[in-house]
């Protein structure tokens, strides 16, 4: 009885009987109504007694599986004593069950003159094959116990007639036998093919928990390495941010005016350093489920004034022409106004970044389907088709040749995904290559009480 266990392993059998129990309890109804059907038919043109007997015997059987299904379902940690406890019920209750099945439409036939065929009883039988055949193939060992059972009932009916009439070999009741014999194969067949796809489904379900353990380490381990190198970075950097701008100003003494350009140089690339590390530190809080927003009323309207105002340096040096078409007061929404006006940077900064120089960005607000839609148009090279998974992922870069111009982490945007995605927004684009890009930030609008 604890081969199952042995030659699966706990977690397997455990698995398996888990799955088997849960069967059976969904199918405690089906059961009960096909019980009842049987027994009114056998009561109504035969004996209400023998019916209602088997009915008690029937009901009782069916409280036992519920005790022993529920035990079972309920158990989460399987150790080898309990597995062959609960083996040992399953086999208990599958012989008690199928006993008095088998015996309930024996008394039917019975009851039934010998040449009648004895269809009710034998369609009886035969639907409990194939029932069990399709439900209770998680096990080898216990489908065949049910089977045996219900076979020995199928084939005694038609020999007990053949013997009980002494029935010539021409006879019906000799063709009943041989029919009988004939769906057996089949049922064997039924049984067999079950089992085989439980099994490989088994497998199969084996080995994507693999491939998940997998993946959930090498997750860990990337989360592990970014925090790590995130925090061992951060604080050289500060000291050397801190470090060149007391240079830059003086605090140590004049600057040679050949160190000046070298100092701006330096800056610049420790700020951009700075902002990769802030952006791998963002990445390992939004893995780890630690994003925090801190929703309040924005007016989204200034916002985005306000972030391009501030990005209006920036889009100077490259030479980009900015323009905003937002009114205030009018688009509010519940949103971290920090992390919006992040997801407004970087699409800006990515418009800029790929726009030549004199290009125009244009930045808009509507509502639309019920949606604050903030739309950042530029005139750059665009986005080709088929490129909307690339663009939002993690390091996306369209060009990424080791010669590429545009400079940048490929971050910006998965970042503004993950940030618009917490706000329970959307972010998309539309793009024709050569001619430039829309993207789109939607926000659910909030409808404020009118004024008085």
């Amino acid at each position: 009885m604890t081969e199952p266990a042995a030659s699966d392993g706990l977690e397997s059998t455990g698995r398996r009987l888990r799955d088997y129990a849960s069967v059976g309890v969904e199918l405690f109804v089906q059961r009960l109504i096909i019980y009842s059907a049987a027994i009114f038919l056998a009561g109504a043109y035969y004996s209400w007694i023998v019916a209602l007997v088997f009915y008690a015997l029937v009901l009782a059987c069916e409280a036992y599986d519920a005790f022993v299904f529920r035990n079972i379902i309920d158990r989460r940690i399987w150790k080898q004593a309990d597995v062959r406890k609960a083996m040992l019920l399953l086999y208990t209750g599958t012989i008690i069950s199928s006993t008095v099945i088998s015996l309930f439409a024996i008394s039917f036939a019975l009851q039934q003159d010998s040449g009648s065929g004895h269809f009710m009883p034998m369609f009886m039988l035969v639907s409990a094959s194939i029932f069990a055949a399709m439900n209770n193939h998680h096990f080898f060992a216990i489908l065949i116990t049910r089977l045996i059972i219900y076979v020995s009932a199928i084939i005694a009916i038609p020999v007990y007639d053949v013997w009980h009439t002494a029935a010539p070999l021409d006879s019906e009741n000799w063709l009943n036998l041989f029919t009988v014999v004939f769906v057996l194969g089949f049922l064997v067949e039924l049984a067999r093919q079950f089992l085989a796809g439980y099994s490989k489904s088994l497998q199969s379900r084996s080995d994507l928990e693999q491939e998940h353990e997998l993946t959930k380490t090498a997750f860990i381990a990337k989360s592990d390495f970014l925090s790590t190198v995130s925090h061992e970075l951060r604080t050289p950097l500060t000291s050397i941010k801190g470090s060149l701008s007391l240079m830059a100003s003086g605090a140590w003494g004049p600057v040679p005016d050949k160190m000046i350009k070298p100092l701006i140089i330096a800056r610049k690339n420790t700020t951009r350093l700075e902002g990769f590390v802030e952006d791998l530190l963002f990445m390992q809080r939004s893995d780890a489920g630690k994003l925090v927003i801190n929703s309040e009323k924005v007016d989204l309207g200034k916002l985005v004034q306000e972030a391009a105002e501030a990005f209006q340096p920036y889009a100077d040096t490259l030479g980009v022409n900015l323009h905003v078409d937002i009114v205030t007061q009018k688009f509010w929404t519940l949103c971290d106004g920090k992390r919006i006006a992040q997801v407004i940077t970087n699409i800006l900064s990515n418009a800029a970044k790929f726009s030549n120089r004199n290009g125009n960005i244009f930045v808009f607000a509507e509502i639309y389907e019920g949606q604050i839609r903030i739309s950042i148009t530029d005139e750059g090279i665009g986005i080709a088709n088929g490129s909307y998974g690339k663009v939002f992922e993690e390091f996306g870069q369209m060009d990424t040749s080791s010669t590429r111009q545009i400079q940048g982490s490929g971050l910006g945007l998965n970042i503004s995904k993950r940030i618009i995605d917490a706000h329970n927004g959307n972010i998309s684009y539309n793009s024709t290559l050569g001619v430039g890009s829309t993207f789109f930030i939607e926000l659910k609008v909030l409808n404020l009480p009118l004024s008085t």
